[in-house]
């Protein structure tokens, strides 16, 4: 019988349980009128699953399966649905409720995201799920598997923050400042905007990141552990205009009150996670210069189909950290929590279901 991996419950407070991995055999489903049976061939972590573990997340399931990042192969569909996507690879649709509009779910109380969710009996820590047509996107053709479940959740995260809540900062020769680079929604933003012909610049807590983002097209870095980062930012600013139209940061913190001096007026920081707390500062210089906090979180099922669009179109490869085969392997999953736990990763953590799928070079 197929396996499914899900989260056990286990009692302890919430920061300090840390909920065991299970593994399950669970029946082969069969799709219905609109839907898709797809077999897949791998699955990627998000820091939300690590939230969940710890039982920091609202709305934990310990039925369904674990995670929202996969990619496979449609293998069976149901009636009434197009022959168009049957044996073709295809992308997960990594949360329900959110159809189009702008600026946000339709309906709050229908969105959610999939994977360990009490909304949504779905998971794509398993080896054959259905869903309906709708939801499943046809793959670019230059992505191997891994890369595949790389994209979807930080894909369209990155996409929203950049191109819906930046505005004019995703245009060709705008200069962009992205924190914390390595993690999964950063590097997207990345390479996105140096898709788009965007200046970027980056911070990350290691020199080794700034190189490797200098490698992927960043203009350089500064490492935010040092005092007065963004004195050092400053003078790696272009000359001719030496300005920031726009922050995409995933921190929080002082990320205002350090990036003021550099933000253009009516420059605008876009936040889509804060993890240095649940606070973070607003000084009155930064009303003085007109400048604008956007919040931002997950995309909309428009905006995930025109990033899916986008990679296809500048041929872009999501990073792949680290990449363990199997979902019984439980001790190498762990591992890819330890490596997140300890930030270590520079890109995301995959695991292949397909144990027959060739691996990417990492």
């Amino acid at each position: 019988m197929p396996y499914s991996l899900t989260v056990k419950k286990t009692e302890g407070k919430p920061g300090q349980v840390w909920y065991p991995l299970q593994l399950n055999e669970v029946p082969k489903p069969t799709p219905g009128p609109g839907q898709l049976l797809i077999k897949l061939s791998a699955a990627a972590l998000n820091h939300r699953d690590l939230f969940i573990r710890q039982h920091l997340y609202p709305a934990i399931s310990f039925s369904s399966p674990f995670l929202a990042d996969g990619y496979g192969t449609v293998v069976e569909s149901g009636p009434n649905t197009s022959p168009s996507l049957h044996g073709k690879p295809v992308l997960l649709l990594p949360h329900r409720g959110w159809d189009s509009d702008p600026s946000g779910p339709e309906d709050p109380r229908k969105y959610g995201i999939i994977g360990s969710s009490a909304g949504y009996d779905l998971g794509t820590a398993q080896e054959y799920v259905v869903v309906d047509e709708d939801e499943a996107v046809l793959a670019p053709e230059h992505l191997s598997p891994a890369e595949g479940a790389a994209l979807p959740l930080v894909g369209v995260t990155a996409w929203r923050a950049l191109v819906t809540k930046s505005g004019a900062a995703a245009r060709e020769g705008a200069n962009v400042l992205i924190t914390g680079i390595g993690g999964g929604v950063a590097l997207q933003a990345l390479q996105f905007a140096v898709g788009m012909g965007c200046n970027v610049w980056v911070t990350s807590g290691t020199e080794e990141k700034i190189e490797r983002a200098v490698g992927m097209g960043a203009r350089g870095g500064v490492l935010y552990k040092e005092k007065d980062w963004e004195r050092r930012l400053g003078g790696l600013l272009p000359r001719e205009r030496p300005v920031l139209d726009a922050v995409i940061d995933g921190t929080g913190g002082e990320v205002v009150s350090k990036t003021v001096k550099l933000l253009k007026a009516g420059g605008v920081i876009v936040c889509y996670g804060m993890t240095l707390g649940p606070k973070m500062d607003w000084v009155v210089q930064a009303m003085l210069k007109n400048v604008e906090l956007k919040g931002s979180t997950m995309g909309s099922k428009k905006e995930f189909k025109e990033m899916v669009e986008f990679v296809r179109e500048k041929k872009i490869r999501p990073v792949v950290s680290k990449v363990v085969r199997g979902l019984d392997n439980l001790e190498g999953i762990e591992g890819l929590f330890e490596d997140m736990k300890g930030g270590k990763q520079f890109g995301k953590l995959v695991i292949l279901i397909d144990r027959d799928v060739e691996s990417p070079k990492l």
